[in-house]
C-alpha cells in the first residue's frame, strides 16, 4: 500500500515489547450470540492486554452479526445492507466506550453488492473505523472469485487495509469432523486457499493500492510462493505475462495469532519485516495471548525488528497515533 489515509509521525524512542494488536474480537453491546464470555468482557479484555503491554486492539467480525460457530444452520451471508450497518455502528459504539484501546474493521460481505461497499466507504470516514474485514470465503467461493472485483475495487479506492479472517464454516468443514480442526486446521487453511486465488488471478496487480492482512499468520503461504509460480506457469503457458505469483504474494501482510514459532520465522523470512503485523485473535482466544507475545518477542532478531512487528507497522499501516502510546519503554 503506497500510502494511509492519516498521517503518521514515528516516535524517535526505542519502545520494544509494546504492541499494537491487529486482530481482536469483541460482541457489541446490544448483539446476542454464542461464542466465549470474553467476548462479552472487554474491561476484563483491555486489562489483561495492557498487562502484557498492549496497547491497541483493531476489533471486528468476520461475519457480521452473524455466528462464527459452525454447523448451526445461520447463513451468515443473507444479512442486508442496512443490518450490516447497524451491526457496524454498534462496533463503533464499543469504540466510543473505549477510545484509547480499541479502533474497529468495518465488516463487509465481498459479494454483498453495491449498497453493502457504500455503506462501508461511508463508514470508513469515521475515524472508529480503520479498516475492513471480511470472510476468506463465502460458502465455498474464495476471494480470487470475479465476483470480487467491486470489493477489492473499493478496498483500493479507499486505501484502507482488509483483514482477510476465515468464516465459521470454511472449506472443507463438512469433511473434516471434530470442531478444534475446524478452527485450527481448516480455517488457516481457508485463509492459504483464498489469497493463492486472489494472487494468481492478478487481483494485486490490478489494484496496487490494496493492502491485504491475511489472518491466521497467513496460514501456509510463506512456504507456498515457488508453488504457486509452478501453477500458473502450468494454468497460463500460453498467456501474456504478469507478475510473478510469489511476486505478488510478498505484498500481501501477515499477522502473528498462529502459536508457532516456526511460521513467524518463515514470515519473517518471506514476507519481511515490515509486512508481518502482531495479532493475537484475543478475545477469544485470551488463553494464549501470553504465549503469543512471548513467540513475538523471542522470534526476532533485535530490538529494531521486534518494535516494527510488534506496533510500528501497524502504526504505519493503520495509521494510528502511536506516539501516544509510547510514553514508557515496556521490557
Amino acid at each position: 500500500m503506497t500510502s494511509v489515509r492519516r498521517a503518521y509521525v514515528p516516535d524517535t524512542r526505542a519502545v520494544t515489547r509494546m504492541y499494537i494488536d491487529v486482530h481482536g474480537h469483541l460482541a457489541p453491546f446490544g448483539e446476542t450470540g454464542g461464542g466465549p464470555s470474553s467476548l462479552r468482557d472487554p474491561e476484563a479484555a483491555i486489562a489483561r492486554k495492557r498487562e502484557l503491554g498492549v496497547v491497541m486492539t483493531i476489533i471486528g467480525s468476520p461475519v457480521g452479526a452473524g455466528s462464527m460457530l459452525p454447523g448451526t444452520g445461520v447463513d451468515n451471508y443473507t444479512q442486508s445492507a442496512d443490518q450490516v450497518r447497524g451491526h457496524n455502528e454498534l462496533m463503533g459504539d464499543l469504540v466510543d466506550r473505549f477510545p484509547d484501546s480499541l479502533r474497529a474493521y468495518a465488516y463487509v460481505d465481498p459479494f454483498g453488492g453495491d449498497a453493502m461497499l457504500a455503506q462501508a466507504v461511508d463508514l470508513l470516514a469515521d475515524q472508529r473505523f480503520v479498516g475492513l474485514i471480511t470472510s476468506s470465503s463465502v460458502n465455498g467461493e474464495f476471494l480470487g472469485s470475479p465476483r470480487a472485483a467491486g470489493f477489492f475495487a473499493m478496498a483500493a479506492e479507499q486505501r484502507v487495509p482488509v483483514l482477510l479472517h476465515p468464516p465459521a464454516e470454511p472449506v472443507g468443514t463438512a469433511g473434516i469432523g471434530p470442531i478444534g480442526l475446524v478452527e485450527h486446521v481448516a480455517r488457516p487453511c481457508d485463509v492459504t486457499m483464498s489469497v493463492a486465488t486472489i494472487v494468481c488471478a492478478g487481483v494485486l496487480d490490478r489494484y496496487p493500492d490494496l493492502c491485504l492482512i491475511a489472518a491466521a499468520g497467513g496460514g501456509g503461504l510463506a512456504f507456498l510462493a515457488e508453488k504457486l509460480d509452478l501453477a500458473m506457469a502450468r494454468t497460463n503457458a500460453d498467456a501474456p505475462p504478469l507478475t510473478t505469483p510469489s511476486e505478488s504474494l510478498r505484498r500481501m501482510y501477515v499477522e502473528t495469532s498462529c502459536p508457532s514459532p516456526v511460521q513467524l520465522r518463515a514470515n519473517l523470512q518471506t514476507f519481511g519485516r515490515s509486512h508481518v503485523l502482531f495479532g493475537s485473535d484475543a478475545p477469544p482466544v485470551m488463553a494464549g495471548l501470553a504465549g503469543i507475545t512471548e513467540i513475538v518477542a523471542s522470534s526476532v532478531l533485535n530490538d529494531d525488528e521486534l518494535a516494527a512487528v510488534a506496533w510500528r507497522n501497524a502504526a504505519r499501516v493503520f495509521g494510528l497515533p502511536a506516539k501516544k502510546h509510547a510514553q514508557t519503554e515496556v521490557r
